[in-house]
């Protein structure tokens, strides 16, 4: 039997193991019905967001902390990897009335994925380059908390790049033979250079070069929501800078800790992390 080539195998694991994943995750999800409010989309499920709409002026918390409600009335939820059991939804509308929900989150399996090849000072950096990780992570969280105002997201999210599902949402990553922290974007093979397009408008609020994930774009969406895009050739937005649905962001790259070009794409919400495959749906062919 004539032996099969690296591709050949990371491509029968993808279609064995990966893409049965995530059609099970959505196979387990189901829209949620929240009490005092209509659920435009979305399910309880680790890694979805639901987007629902209350009267305007009424104040919703989960699990006892306020969330942003916009003027309208819209709002969301989230649900982070590994999340826990339940959420409760309370929602108190502006004449008083009360509506409780306690949404049970349905959990996931997550594959564990191998990534040898690595430069070892990217798995194990050096102290010389501790500093600068801090301070990028500092850039980071201090950009998710940026208030932007409500975006076109309700109508759904678009990809921003096409191309082959390299790498999913929660999978435990191994690199060089080391166990690291879960892998919380959806990962997009695709040429260098290639566009990346926002996939629904928003204000961006971070535009640099980062350690671990090279070239970096954040995007708020409004509501606290946001995408981040990773290892990036070049940027072509500026921290500011208000981007519509479709409108340039970047171009595909390899920078930071990668090892080729690919577009890492994530969602989080009050620090929650969000899968962005099953937030935007399947990827067009």
């Amino acid at each position: 039997m004539k032996p099969r080539s690296f591709t050949h195998l990371c491509l029968l694991f993808l279609t064995v193991v990966l893409l049965p994943m995530m059609a099970s995750a959505a196979q387990q999800s189901q829209t949620a019905i929240i009490n005092g409010a209509d659920v435009i989309t979305g399910s309880a499920i680790e890694g979805g967001l639901i987007i629902a709409r209350t009267m305007p002026g009424s104040r919703v918390e989960i699990d006892g902390t306020a969330v942003p409600v916009s003027g309208n009335g819209f709002f969301l939820v989230g649900f982070h990897h590994q999340s826990d059991a339940s959420q409760t939804i309370d929602i108190t509308n502006g004449d008083g009335a009360h509506h409780s929900t306690v949404l049970t989150i349905a959990q996931r399996d997550y594959a564990i994925q191998r990534i040898d090849g690595l430069e070892p000072k990217m798995v194990t950096p050096p102290e010389d380059v501790i500093k600068r990780i801090k301070l990028d992570a500092k850039a980071v969280r201090e950009a998710r908390t940026r208030i932007a105002p409500l975006g076109d997201f309700v109508d759904g999210f678009d990809w921003p790049v096409r191309g082959r599902i390299s790498g999913v949402f929660g999978s435990q990553r191994i690199l060089n033979g080391k166990p690291r922290a879960p892998h919380y974007g959806i990962d997009i093979a695709a040429p260098k250079g290639t566009a990346v397009l926002a996939p629904a408008s928003g204000r961006v609020t971070l535009a640099m070069d980062l350690y671990y994930s090279g070239w970096t774009i954040l995007v708020a969406h409004g509501l606290g929501l946001n995408s981040s895009f990773l290892h990036l050739d070049q940027v072509a937005v500026s921290t500011g800078e208000q981007v519509t649905r479709g409108a340039l962001l970047g171009w595909v790259g390899s920078s930071g800790r990668s090892t080729g070009p690919h577009l890492d794409w994530r969602l989080d919400w009050q620090g929650r992390r969000l899968d962005a495959a099953l937030i935007a749906g399947p990827i067009p062919q």
